[in-house]
């Protein structure tokens, strides 16, 4: 077991800090402060406004760098000053922790070991979500966010949510600006350092949720899952139009192909039949023309037929780029050999304009549902019998 003093010495040599956003949590700020500062020196707190005696507290502490605030900005702001100013003073990682005491002091040399082995890397606390203590509010948003994140950049990590966490200064430089300022700003930074290939690990550590009698909490329920809701609703947009499609272009491998179906069909629990009723559903969801919808409505269907989730929402994307022109042109035909109307080469010489659309709108909408049924009817029977033949049969059918 690794002594203060040996932690404290492999903190300076990795030029690493530690930032404390704080807002009134003025019970417990005294005791992480000085649990930080039993291992590391290289503390910044940034007091986000506070109107307790927070600024009381940071007066009796001067070994901390202080950041002050005039007003509250927002969690997501107050890691932004105090990634800033870690950068101007030269540090090459800066571990956060929050201020609450839920977070454990001691759960720090975890992240300084992983990070001496995957340098570059971000890493991610995991807290124990079956912890009795836990609030049910919180396991939901857990699993949520978890979802959520894998849509977005199909990585699956242990938390989401957490805010003890040890972060690349240098890679978060490269983003540029980051637009949100609350609770979502781990969100947003988490998906975008992802999006740029930064590699993600999680350490387990422990949590603390106080009696919620005496818990301090500044979430607010309904704004800031409101606002979490809608980043995630921009940033799987953004992934299924443009960096989705380019990422899965760029790194294509056999390896990721057989590891998705090995991990998510191969090895899954569900039946065949289950699976088979994912793809069917997610590739009729991918074909009708609701864009920038259907890994949503994908997701809903499946929560409510109890569906792989995943498998339905990943068989959704049959319609994302480049399969978008195929995907329309099919439709456009399909329409029309059920309407009886031309579908000639030349009747299509101007291409899939605005006028194009209106002009042909009623045999494209008729010609996506009918394409979309014979086509996940097609793929799923396919599916179904690729299973049944090279899938163990230690799987209960229902």
């Amino acid at each position: 077991m690794q002594t203060n003093q040996e932690v404290r010495q492999k903190i300076a040599d990795l030029r690493c800090c530690v930032i404390i956003p704080t807002y009134n949590n003025g019970e417990t700020l005294g005791k992480v402060i000085r649990d930080v500062l039993s291992l590391t020196g290289n503390v910044i707190v940034v007091n986000d406004g506070s109107t307790d005696q927070t600024a009381d507290i940071l007066a009796g502490m001067p070994e901390a760098v202080t950041v002050t605030l005039p007003v509250n900005h927002g969690k997501g702001r107050a890691l932004q000053q105090g990634f800033a100013l870690a950068m101007t003073k030269g540090f090459k990682y800066a571990i956060t922790i929050d201020s609450d005491g839920q977070h454990m002091a001691a759960d720090i040399p975890l992240f300084i070991e992983l990070i001496e082995k995957e340098e570059g890397s971000l890493i991610v606390g995991a807290r124990n979500m079956d912890d009795p203590s836990v609030p049910r509010s919180s396991r939901f948003g857990h699993k949520f966010s978890i979802f959520w994140f894998r849509v977005e950049t199909g990585l699956k990590i242990a938390d989401v949510q957490t805010g003890f966490r040890l972060y690349p200064l240098e890679k978060i430089k490269e983003i540029g600006k980051l637009y949100t300022g609350n609770y979502e700003f781990e969100v947003e930074i988490l998906v975008r350092l992802a999006w740029r290939g930064v590699k993600i690990f999680s350490v387990p550590i422990e949590v603390y949720y106080a009696p919620k009698e005496t818990r301090v909490s500044h979430f607010r329920k309904g704004p800031d899952f409101t606002r979490t809701s809608v980043l995630n609703a921009i940033l799987v947009f953004m992934a299924l139009l443009w960096v989705r499609p380019f990422m899965f272009a760029k790194g294509l491998k056999k390896k990721s192909v057989t590891g998705f179906i090995k991990e998510y069909i191969v090895d899954s629990s569900d039946s065949n039949k289950k699976i088979t009723l994912s793809v069917m559903t997610g590739v009729f969801i991918g074909i009708l023309p609701i864009w920038g919808w259907q890994m949503v409505a994908a997701f809903g269907l499946a929560h409510v037929l109890r569906l792989n989730k995943f498998v339905t929402v990943s068989a959704s994307n049959i319609s994302i780029p480049p399969m978008l022109p195929l995907v329309l042109y099919l439709s456009y035909l399909t329409g029309g050999w059920v309407l009886g109307t031309n579908t000639s080469a030349g009747h299509l010489s101007s291409g899939f304009d605005l006028q194009w659309f209106k002009a042909n709108f009623v045999q494209y909408i008729v010609g996506s549902v009918i394409f979309g049924v014979l086509l996940s009817l097609t793929l799923s029977g396919l599916t179904y019998f690729l299973l049944q033949i090279f899938r163990k049969p230690n799987r209960t059918e229902s």
